[in-house]
């Protein structure tokens, strides 16, 4: 059975904690550009549509990725504080499609192996209706209240041995246009979690984010 697979990448011009991060140089070229042509290798994936409200990445994408779709965030849905729903709640009036797998720039050390694994999984299983990606935990976590969280403190296991905790860790989500609209999440009632090796995971929100996921990226790029 063939699915159709839209891409979505929303991508703002400002963003606070590090300047200009989706289109400023990493390894090279601006950061967004990983991302893209990531997902221009995944043969599951019908079409690429970035959301921006940037000229600068709109006269990019028109440069250098003339088949990928640009569209216009408007106005409204700029500001920082705008959920992702929302904007992407806008993004997929106008798409006509089975599937919406939306990822984020800010992740250009994620593979297209790795997503297509988790979109053939996911489809082979036929027992759950969104996905999205985590990082497995396996530390001693607490609550803000300082109680033990996922360990007995009275009972030193080591960290290994620890049962598993998974982090929502926005490398990805796979949805459709009825769980966005009706339940107001991308993710659905049956969800799977993709777990996505550590070295992949990294996930640009701070400077240091920033300078790590670039290390590791020259690292790869060396092998």
């Amino acid at each position: 059975m063939t699915r159709r697979i839209v891409a979505l990448l929303p991508m703002r011009h400002n963003s606070e904690r590090v300047p200009g991060k989706n289109y400023r140089k990493f390894g090279g070229v601006p950061l967004y550009h990983h991302i893209v042509k990531t997902l221009m290798k995944c043969e599951l994936i019908d079409r690429i549509l970035i959301d921006t409200d940037s000229p600068t990445i709109i006269e990019d994408v028109v440069m250098c990725f003339p088949k990928v779709e640009v569209s216009i965030r408007p106005k409204h849905l700029r500001d920082g504080f705008t959920s992702m729903d929302a904007v992407l709640t806008n993004t997929i009036a106008n798409i006509d499609t089975d599937f919406f797998f939306q990822t984020h720039s800010t992740n250009p050390l994620l593979t297209s192996d790795t997503i297509n694994k988790a979109l053939t999984l996911f489809f082979s299983l036929k027992s759950f209706d969104s996905m999205f990606a985590v990082t497995r935990l396996q530390t001693r976590l607490w609550d803000s209240l300082t109680r033990a969280v996922n360990h007995n403190p009275n009972m030193l296991l080591r960290t290994q041995d620890l049962p598993p905790t998974f982090e929502e860790n926005s490398n990805f989500y796979l949805f459709t246009r009825e769980h966005l609209l009706k339940g107001g999440s991308r993710i659905g009632q049956r969800p799977l979690m993709f777990e996505v090796p550590r070295e992949e995971a990294w996930d640009i929100d701070e400077e240091l984010d920033f300078f790590i996921a670039e290390k590791l990226y020259e690292r790869t790029m060396h092998k």
